[in-house]
């Protein structure tokens, strides 16, 4: 099943969401490069979740953090 980024971030956004699922959720958008086109609060997100160690970085060349 497709990644649905606009479910996800509702659920985010309503807390509704358990660690776990807010780790795989970002670990998408940084893979498809989405996250950086969001308002500043995903980038800075993702960015404590990739050093935090909870996230890594895109490997297709789309991690513009």
């Amino acid at each position: 099943m497709p990644f649905d980024r606009v479910g996800f971030i509702m659920d985010f956004e309503q807390d509704t969401l358990d660690e776990e699922q807010i780790v795989e959720g970002f670990q998408h958008m940084i893979d498809d490069g989405s996250v950086w086109h969001l308002q500043g609060v995903y980038g800075r997100a993702a960015k404590r979740f990739i050093e935090a160690g909870y996230c890594r970085p895109a490997t297709n060349g789309k991690d513009v953090s």
